[in-house]
């Protein structure tokens, strides 16, 4: 559970996502019907499948609920999932209740992968925390931290540009995400779509690319999303498969016996830690862009 909502998060520090000292993760988020703040747990011991309870405030608390099987990848299955080679079922078999989560708020999850975008994620991170402390909304309910709410499409429009500039957003990143926020109606009604016409949809805006596109597709649950582009995730797929780095091209070869499961295979390795190569080559350079 903690690993399935865990790619939603944007770092250790992420105002919108902590995991407690219990074990709980906390996150906050933005529905149709308001802001909400919702704590996802598992019984410790208990038969499988294990008992997940979900506790929700705020006026999007309702909405959560409904929408929390999604979140928890009740609809993602791997009953079809070859493994083919022991690296990926060593993978499997240590992680057996790992799910790909279906975020449908699509807009939140696109603006933090723009904030993401050709930078390192350290900086992204601090970037979307000092956005949200500043512009957000404070959390409903008994968080554990303060927490904060990401901003409705309106807020982000509304934002002048110094406020991103303060943030560390150069832009060509605050522009395409302002674009975003415009057409967020428009994004959200794809949301059911087959995952090759979101990709299509996103695509469409200005500044998303295949990255970008892939980003949010891995969190709307396409189990085959390969985020094409990557500064490590090539690099990774090759370490872990031929033991030295790869590149696109490279890992698409790789992964193209799981076909349609190649981002299954990302997420599952990604957990079982066999996509950390060692860091001795060069990295992409940090960039304070509130002194630019």
């Amino acid at each position: 559970m903690r690993r399935t909502l865990g790619a939603l998060g944007k770092g250790p520090y992420d105002p919108a996502h902590q995991v407690a000292p219990d074990g709980a993760t906390w996150r906050a988020s933005r529905m149709a019907t308001g802001a909400v703040t919702y704590r996802v747990s598992a019984a410790r011991v208990t038969p499988a499948p294990r008992e997940i309870t979900v506790e929700a405030w705020g006026d999007g608390a309702e909405e959560l609920v409904a929408e929390a099987p999604f979140l928890l990848g009740g609809a993602d299955d791997w009953s079809d999932f070859d493994p083919r080679i022991p690296l990926v079922a060593r993978a499997l078999a240590r992680h057996p209740g790992l799910r790909l989560p279906r975020q449908r708020r699509i807009f939140e999850t696109l603006v933090p992968a723009i904030i993401e975008q050709r930078v390192p994620g350290v900086d992204a991170y601090a970037s979307w925390r000092r956005l949200l402390r500043t512009h957000g909304e404070p959390a409903p309910g008994p968080t554990p931290v303060p927490m904060w709410v990401p901003p409705s499409a309106e807020d982000w429009r509304a934002l002048p540009s110094w406020a991103w500039h303060r943030a560390g957003v150069d832009p060509a990143r605050s522009r395409t995400a302002v674009a975003a926020a415009q057409r967020a109606a428009a994004i959200q009604r794809l949301v059911d779509r087959p995952y090759a016409e979101v990709a299509a949809g996103l695509r469409s805006l200005p500044g998303i690319g295949e990255w970008t596109a892939a980003e949010v597709l891995s969190r709307l649950g396409d189990p085959d999303a390969v985020s094409v582009g990557d500064y490590n995730l090539a690099k990774d797929v090759g370490w872990a498969f031929d033991g030295e780095p790869a590149d696109d091209a490279r890992m698409l070869e790789i992964l193209e016996p799981w076909r349609g499961q190649r981002g299954r295979v990302i997420h599952l390795l990604y957990a079982d830690g066999a996509l950390r190569r060692p860091r001795r080559g060069p990295r992409l350079t940090r960039m304070d862009h509130r002194r630019r």
